[in-house]
């Protein structure tokens, strides 16, 4: 295939442009307390030292949107311009406040307006469920006129773990449903001639993510929008392999043309994430050329990946980046890697991770685990090993583990269990999209998930 870049329109984020002919920009997001004004300069210093072009606070309450001046004035102060983004979920209100601080706010359909989902179905006429976008409307119009008159950015982001219950009931859990979500809000921002804006749909399911992002740039066209992507698997893990699944579902946009910012969301130091995301970036037009070959290698259901690169991990990245839309894309249901660079077992234990990454093979445990932010409310990675070391023999079992109530219960309906965090020291287990056990001391939590799994594995 010969790779061109979708053409969309220009976004402005304070000092930089996305969009366009922009180059693709590279983010990450913090992971201390918004509150904590030096922790929170101190983590954006090393994100954007490792070349981070935009970082993203959460900003839970007013507190937290209006301490985003002062973590602005720090970094500005010592020289970092790099744009800010508030990270805003549950309460429109403050995204209001933190318009006037931050160059950037992202909002969630799912929750800006619309309660937490509670997976309740709900009946709705037509004229009611107009009454629900006119509630949308009389909420955005301000904060979009906020935005105007400070010059801010906005993301419209959409997750698939926080669909709304109207959204639900009305499409179902679908591709269409999420693009919906998403496009309600983007008609509003159309008739107010608002365009500074950025848009993401996300999930940690790469097949989803990638079908719904298609989806969703043909449906914009079709209405006369081309505003600038950005990309991201939520909840992709850490280690091997969430730098994998991360390389399928972002990598198979990319190659296609799809894209104009990206974030990898790894469970580890945010740090760690911008170097995954610029391989990615500077892999595009390789990667496209090395899917065309493995398109055209075809037979027997099989792909056949031919690939040199001495460095491993840039080796597995370019490997699940090259060959992740044909395998969403069922051309085939096997994968054959062959390099003079490696050998067996290690090409096939890579080929193993990247058709699980693709949801075509599980050949091991499934962690879905969040990279965390300031509302994660206990010890991220110290649970993950936790976890991991006591369920890793359990091939195809999924197990999702989230620091807070944002994407966590919407993300349980992928998983076959859940860890979430409820509240300080509480954590709240799950099996799929129920809660079953409320509000458990931190400290008893992961053997009480494993004494949940082990009963049902008995």
């Amino acid at each position: 295939m010969n790779y061109q870049r979708r053409i969309s329109s220009v976004t402005h984020v304070g000092n930089i442009t996305i969009g366009g002919d922009s180059p693709i920009r590279i983010q990450s997001m913090g992971t201390v307390d918004t509150n904590n004004t030096e922790g929170c300069v101190a983590q954006a210093k090393r994100i954007i030292d490792a070349g981070g072009e935009l970082v993203r606070f959460t900003t839970q309450g007013t507190r937290e949107a209006e301490n985003m001046k002062n973590i602005s004035a720090r970094l500005k102060a010592d020289g970092y311009t790099t744009p800010l983004v508030a990270d805003v979920h549950f309460t429109a209100h403050v995204a209001d406040v933190a318009a006037q601080y931050c160059e950037k706010v992202r909002i969630n359909p799912g929750n800006y307006v619309d309660p937490g989902r509670v997976f309740k179905h709900l009946e709705y006429t037509d004229e009611e469920y107009a009454e629900e976008l006119r509630k949308i409307e009389n909420k955005l119009v301000p904060f979009l006129n906020i935005c105007k008159e400070h010059q801010t950015a906005i993301r419209i982001g959409v997750n698939h773990g926080s669909l709304s219950d109207r959204i639900m009931s009305r499409y179902g859990d679908t591709p269409e449903g999420i693009v919906e979500s998403c496009m309600e809000f983007l008609r509003i921002c159309k008739r107010e001639n608002f365009n500074d804006i950025v848009i993401s749909i996300k999930a940690s399911n790469t097949v989803v993510m990638v079908t719904t992002v298609r989806l969703l740039v043909k449906t914009m066209d079709k209405e006369d929008m081309h505003y600038p992507l950005h990309l991201g698997v939520t909840e992709a893990g850490e280690g091997e392999d969430g730098r994998i699944k991360s390389a399928v579902g972002i990598g198979a946009l990319l190659t296609e043309g799809i894209g104009d910012t990206i974030r990898v969301s790894l469970s580890e130091e945010p740090e760690y994430e911008i170097p995954v995301a610029r391989q990615l970036v500077d892999s595009i037009e390789e990667c496209a050329r090395l899917r065309a070959e493995a398109e055209a290698s075809i037979k027997d259901d099989t792909i056949t990946l031919s690939l040199d690169e001495p460095d491993w991990e840039t080796f597995q990245l370019k490997a699940a980046m090259a060959v992740g839309a044909l395998l969403i894309d069922h051309k085939a249901t096997k994968l054959i890697i062959n390099s003079s660079s490696f050998k067996d077992p290690r090409l096939t234990s890579l080929a193993d991770a990247i058709l699980q990454a693709a949801r075509i093979k599980f050949t091991k445990t499934e962690y879905i685990s969040c990279p965390g932010c300031g509302r994660t409310l206990y010890n991220l990675q110290e649970t993950i090993a936790r976890i991991k070391a006591a369920t890793s023999h359990l091939v195809g079992l999924k197990i999702g583990i989230m620091g807070c109530i944002v994407n966590g219960p919407g993300e349980m309906a992928d998983a076959d269990y859940g860890y979430v965090g409820a509240g300080r020291g509480k954590i709240s287990l799950y099996k799929q999209k129920v809660c079953v056990e409320k509000n458990i001391p931190e400290e008893e939590a992961v053997e009480k998930l494993l004494e949940l799994i082990n009963n049902d594995q008995r």
